[in-house]
């Protein structure tokens, strides 16, 4: 199970992906927006490439959980990037993740590696979206193991 982490910024979109059994998140690239329709034939032809079966995107939420103007951005792209994904040669789901503190665990990790300064703007991006597909990786993970529990206890 193939699944490919977004994070998309105003400028640039962050991107992840796991190995082939769905249980490590590990960051890729980083690709330059240059508007929703050429992002997603960029995000399209990854998917078809790598085989990609699951689209895990951030939502950046706000703090107290609402839905703001960043999301609202997101979900724009996702209108344009959803059908297309449907259509493709290599259809993949899509799913949205809460992504509040991706970028500051991606920061304070680079940090902590003692990363340079421009070497860190490099490659915040694409540990972001590796923070939210691991995040979505390990949700499914648990509820896959929750799943079993129950079966096996008759529940």
């Amino acid at each position: 199970m193939r699944a490919l982490g977004l994070d998309v910024g105003s400028k640039t979109i962050g991107l992840a992906r796991s190995d082939s059994e769905g249980l490590i998140a590990s960051a890729w690239e980083v690709l330059e927006r240059r508007g929703h329709e050429s992002d997603a034939r960029a995000i399209i032809e990854r998917v078809e490439r790598e085989h990609f079966r699951h689209v895990v995107v951030g939502l950046p939420l706000e703090l107290d959980g609402r839905e703001g103007r960043r999301v609202r951005a997101v979900r724009r792209f996702l209108e344009v990037l959803e059908p297309k994904l449907a259509e493709s040669s290599e259809p993949a789901i899509v799913h949205t993740w809460d992504e509040r503190f991706s970028t500051a665990a991606a920061e304070r990790t680079l940090l902590e590696a003692d990363v340079s300064r421009s070497r860190r703007k490099q490659k915040i991006d694409s540990m972001a979206a590796q923070f939210i597909l691991q995040g979505w990786l390990d949700s499914r993970r648990s509820a896959d193991d929750r799943e079993s529990d129950g079966r096996a206890d008759g529940t």
